[in-house]
């Protein structure tokens, strides 16, 4: 294994990648050089967030590759894998698939198909956000790429069919011929491998064999996933919570709210909060490592369910109902409660993009 020597005092470092190897430098954050202006971007466009607060991230565009269509293991397969490594699921039809926080570390952006989603993976390992999109533009079916700006510290990835930029958090297009529009996004669970293997032992997982040469066991980021520093500007900060702190944020109305794994212990565990005029499921589960949430739509009483994953709720009627809130028993089998607007993200990321946004006590 390569050595790898990360030195992070008063600076921020930038990952410059290419196809073999990875190299590590430092800029300092008060260089106002250090903003889009120095991305090739088309200037007849304007963006629509402010453009002194567009970063450059330092590899350039497509610096960090994006993957396109990656091998698949079977779980069995992926000994590249620990237990408590965290994932990004999906499950569509018959075809359950895993991304790993390892893969997209280093790549930020997996495209692929899964049952009837075509679906871009997009995580950004600076603000810890993991978030489906739909490849559908307009119609058009695009893969996304990595554009090497960031915007609150958060990734900005690029279509490449019209080569226009977009805000992963706040999922529209900020600038270029598709400026205004959004995307769609498509559910994820962010949980542990153990938990997600335990609800699926069938799923395949993205391998560790892809073309290009990285260390996937290592962390690239040093310690930043744990401290309480930033390496880009935010506006605003806000500091109520650690940092870095994991929370589940739920959108409504262009608000948001969030929920920490602090409310909830190592069982399966049900909140009911109402949010924007709506009453809300969150479920979530500490040491299984989730939390997810629903609208109750349908006026029904829920509770808990223990050790029957990925059954994790029941009614007063008797339907039983997974995390993806498909009921598996009971008179409403096969109906789905309305997912939320939701994902995992670090505190100070849902802070800045939702300025003074409540936090469940």
């Amino acid at each position: 294994m390569k050595p790898y020597i990360i030195i992070l005092i008063f600076a921020f470092f930038i990952i410059s990648c290419d196809d073999d190897n990875v190299v590590v430098s430092t800029t300092n954050n008060n260089n106002n050089n250090n903003n889009n202006q120095n991305n090739d971007t088309d200037i007849s466009y304007e963006w629509l967030i402010p453009v002194e607060e567009v970063f450059d991230g330092g590899p350039g565009k497509d610096g960090i590759p994006a993957l396109t269509n990656p091998m698949l293991l079977k779980a069995t397969d992926a000994d590249y894998l620990d237990n408590s490594d965290l994932i990004l699921g999906i499950v569509s039809g018959s075809e359950i698939v895993a991304y790993p926080h390892k893969i997209l570390d280093w790549h930020e952006i997996i495209n692929s198909s899964v049952g009837v989603h075509h679906i871009s993976v997009t995580y950004c390992p600076l603000t810890g956000t993991g978030i489906g999109w739909n490849r559908n533009i307009n119609g058009m079916i695009t893969t996304f790429g990595v554009s090497g700006l960031l915007y609150n510290s958060n990734l900005i990835p690029y279509d490449r069919s019209t080569d226009s930029y977009w805000s992963q958090i706040r999922s529209d297009c900020v600038y270029g011929e598709l400026a205004g529009n959004t995307v769609e996004n498509i559910k994820l669970i962010e949980t542990t491998w153990e938990t997600w293997k335990t609800m699926y032992p069938s799923t395949l997982v993205v391998g560790d064999n892809i073309r290009y040469n990285r260390e996937y066991d290592i962390y690239p980021y040093g310690n930043y996933n744990v401290v309480e520093w930033l390496l880009f500007p935010v506006n605003p900060l806000d500091n109520r919570l650690h940092l870095k702190e994991r929370v589940h944020g739920i959108i409504i109305n262009n608000k948001a709210k969030a929920y920490k794994f602090s409310s909830f212990i190592n069982q399966n565990v049900l909140i009911t909060d109402n949010f924007e005029g709506s009453e809300l499921l969150i479920v979530g589960n500490s040491t299984k490592n989730f939390i997810i949430s629903f609208f109750n739509d349908n006026s029904l009483v829920f509770e808990a369910v223990q050790d029957q994953l990925p059954i994790v709720l029941s009614d007063n009627e008797g339907n039983k109902w997974d995390v993806w809130g498909v009921a598996l028993e009971g008179p409403r089998t096969g109906e789905q409660l309305t997912n939320t607007n939701s994902f995992m993200g670090y505190w100070f990321s849902w802070g800045a993009f939702f300025p003074d946004l409540e936090i469940y006590e």
